[in-house]
């Protein structure tokens, strides 16, 4: 069998006294210190530590990655107060002051309504605490903001209780009147007198 020979090359005459390193070697590079390895333990312990509490954070929601908007506050309407003689107006007392009704009712025809369209009364209770002027539908906001201001203030408020119900014998839809309610409340009875000492 014929024995192969392969042609010199650089490898093949190395110098005796070499004792480096020739060619490429898996080993560790004797050169690379401790404290190397040290720092690069210190710096991803660091890291991980960083990105715990983050995540403890957002977790407990102590952090907010996407904010929510806030929401906008649309501004209420300001109604203009209007003083419509076309609405029936009842007056109802609903304080123990005898005739704070009537009145009440001197002044509204006073200030333009029809005395036949205004109408003064008793309530059920004698202690509703703040005078309000009723109106039944929303359309009829700015005209018990009128009324309000013509018996010298009163709170509004829109509820249908006192709205008639529609009588079906009748053509006219009686549901639909146009009709504001005053309930006298205590803030109109005048305190009590105190005797000097």
């Amino acid at each position: 069998m014929p024995k192969t020979t392969y042609p010199r090359d650089r490898f093949d005459d190395l110098p005796e006294e070499s004792t480096g390193r020739v060619g490429a070697h898996r080993a560790e590079n004797p050169r690379m210190r401790g404290w190397v390895v040290l720092l690069w333990a210190l710096l991803a312990t660091a890291v991980l530590m960083t990105v715990g509490i983050f995540g403890t954070l957002i977790a407990q929601g102590r952090i907010v990655l996407v904010p929510e908007p806030e929401p906008t506050v649309e501004p209420t309407p300001v109604v203009t107060p209007v003083v419509d003689t076309s609405f029936s107006v009842l007056v109802l007392n609903a304080t123990p002051e005898s005739g704070l009704a009537t009145r009440v009712k001197d002044e509204i025809v006073a200030a333009g309504w029809a005395a036949e369209t205004v109408t003064a009364g008793e309530a059920g209770s004698n202690d509703f605490p703040e005078t309000t002027v009723y109106y039944a539908f929303p359309a009829d906001e700015a005209a018990a903001a009128g009324l309000a201001d013509v018996i010298g203030g009163a709170r509004v408020a829109m509820d249908a209780t006192y709205q008639p119900p529609d009588d079906p014998d009748t053509p006219d839809d009686e549901s639909q009147t146009k009709q504001l309610v005053v309930v006298l409340g205590l803030d109109r009875v005048a305190p009590p007198e105190t005797p000097a000492p």
